[in-house]
């Protein structure tokens, strides 16, 4: 019962953040928006392997929070990069 009420919550705020994503009024603000949905989708992936009892699903997410924390990283650089080529 509580288990389904926790998904919902999880699914709303994921939809929330890739509207803001799409609709953020700064870049910065998307690349932030994009990395607290790769961490939204690591929890739900998180709760689903404990939830199931499905431990290779854990690997997973740990993979898949290495990916998104160095796709966020150089992203943030190219845009670093990027705004300081347009100040010159």
């Amino acid at each position: 019962m509580y288990i389904n009420g926790i998904l919902w919550v999880l699914l709303a705020s994921l939809i929330i953040y890739i509207l803001y994503a799409i609709r953020g009024p700064a870049i910065w603000d998307r690349l932030l928006a994009m990395s607290v949905i790769s961490t939204k989708i690591i929890i739900i992936i998180i709760f689903f392997a404990t939830i199931n009892d499905v431990s290779y699903l854990l690997d997973f997410a740990i993979i898949y929070a290495l990916f998104g924390f160095i796709g966020t990283i150089f992203i943030a650089l190219f845009l670093s990069e990027r705004s300081s080529r347009k100040k010159e």
